[in-house]
C-alpha cells in the first residue's frame, strides 16, 4: 500500500496539513493536488501547512501554498518548519553564548553582549550593561543593568551588591530612586526578574533556579 503523503488533521482553528518530509517533492506535489481537489469543505479555512524537516526554497513553498488556496476553500494562515536557516541558527548560537568582562565598568562607558554576561567587577553610576540574555555583576552594580534586550522576558538582572538606577529587563523598566524594601534592606546577592503579573520583582540569588529553573547554567545541589 502507498504510504500517505498529505495528513489532514482538523482543529478548532481551522485544518492542519502535515506534509512527508522524505518523500519526493513531486510526489508531494501530485498528492498534494489530489487532497485540496476532493472537496468536501464548506466555507473557508484556515490552514496551518507544516511542512516538518523538508527544506524547501521560497518558490516551492508558495507553490505549496498556491495549490491549497487555488480552489478558493482554503487559505493558508501559517507554514510550519522545524528547519532554521544558517542565518537563524548562527543567531540562535551567538545568543547562547557567555562573554566576561574583567574590570570597572565606568561612568558614561557601555558594555554589550549578544548573550549572557559575566562582569567582574563594578558598574559605578552611569555605566550601563546591556546584553541578550542575562547579566551576572560579580561586584557592585550602581549604573544601569538591561538584560533581555531583544526581548527575552526571561533573563534576569543579578549582582554581588545590587544597587542599579536604572533595571531593564525586555521590555519593562524599573527605575530605582524609590528603592523597594528589598533591595534598600538586602542589596547583597540580589537578582531581578519579570514575575507573573509582568513586573521587576527582586530576590536572593539563593532563589534563582527555583524561579528560573531554565537558567542556562550548570550547579550543584
Amino acid at each position: 500500500m502507498k504510504n500517505q503523503l498529505v495528513h489532514m488533521k482538523g482543529t478548532k482553528d481551522g485544518l492542519v496539513l502535515r506534509l512527508d518530509d522524505q518523500c519526493a517533492y513531486q510526489d508531494l506535489v501530485e498528492e498534494l493536488e489530489r487532497k485540496v481537489s476532493e472537496g468536501g469543505i464548506d466555507g473557508r479555512v484556515n490552514v496551518s501547512l507544516d511542512l516538518g524537516y523538508r527544506y524547501l526554497l521560497e518558490q516551492q513553498k508558495q507553490e505549496l501554498i498556491n495549490i491549497i488556496e487555488h480552489p478558493g476553500k482554503m487559505v493558508v494562515s501559517k507554514v510550519l518548519s522545524n528547519v532554521i536557516t544558517v542565518d537563524e541558527n548562527n543567531a540562535k548560537m551567538q545568543g547562547n553564548l557567555c562573554d566576561t568582562y574583567v574590570g570597572i565598568v565606568r561612568s558614561g562607558q557601555v558594555i554589550q553582549a549578544p548573550g549572557d554576561i559575566i562582569v567582574i567587577g563594578d558598574v559605578n553610576p552611569n555605566g550601563k550593561i546591556e546584553a541578550g540574555g542575562n547579566i551576572f555583576v560579580m561586584g557592585k552594580l550602581k549604573g544601569i543593568a538591561h538584560a533581555g534586550i531583544g526581548g527575552d522576558r526571561e533573563a534576569i538582572v543579578a549582582a554581588s551588591w545590587f544597587e542599579p538606577t536604572h533595571v531593564y529587563i525586555a521590555d519593562v523598566i524599573e527605575v530605582m530612586s524609590n528603592e523597594k524594601p528589598i533591595v534598600k534592606e538586602h542589596a547583597e546577592q540580589l537578582f531581578a526578574y519579570i514575575n507573573k503579573e509582568g513586573n521587576i520583582s527582586y530576590d536572593r540569588l539563593q532563589e534563582a533556579r527555583k524561579i528560573r529553573p531554565l537558567l542556562n547554567t550548570k550547579g550543584g545541589s
